[in-house]
């Protein structure tokens, strides 16, 4: 098993059992504390979670550059602007 998307992000969070939208809440928490550019990694549950997280963060200007399917849970790796927002 390898770790390359843990590497390559900046932050993880597992938001798996955490329902909507607080788990949209907690994501962009920690994306408003990480310096622009940064990489989170955010961990779902499929179903509701995976079908409204992404397009939350995309209308919040945020950028959801992978989504993975990891059997049970999704991985999202989400990359804070540049510009504030």
């Amino acid at each position: 098993m390898t770790l390359s998307s843990l590497s390559t992000s900046d932050g993880q969070l597992d938001l798996r059992g955490t329902p909507c939208p607080i788990n949209f809440v907690r994501t962009k928490l920690r994306l408003e504390k990480m310096p622009p550019g940064a990489l989170l990694e955010v961990w779902l549950d499929p179903g509701e979670p995976i079908e409204q997280v992404p397009d939350s963060l995309t209308m919040a200007g945020y950028q959801v550059e992978q989504i993975t399917d990891c059997t049970g849970y999704f991985s999202l790796l989400i990359r804070r602007p540049l510009t504030a927002q």
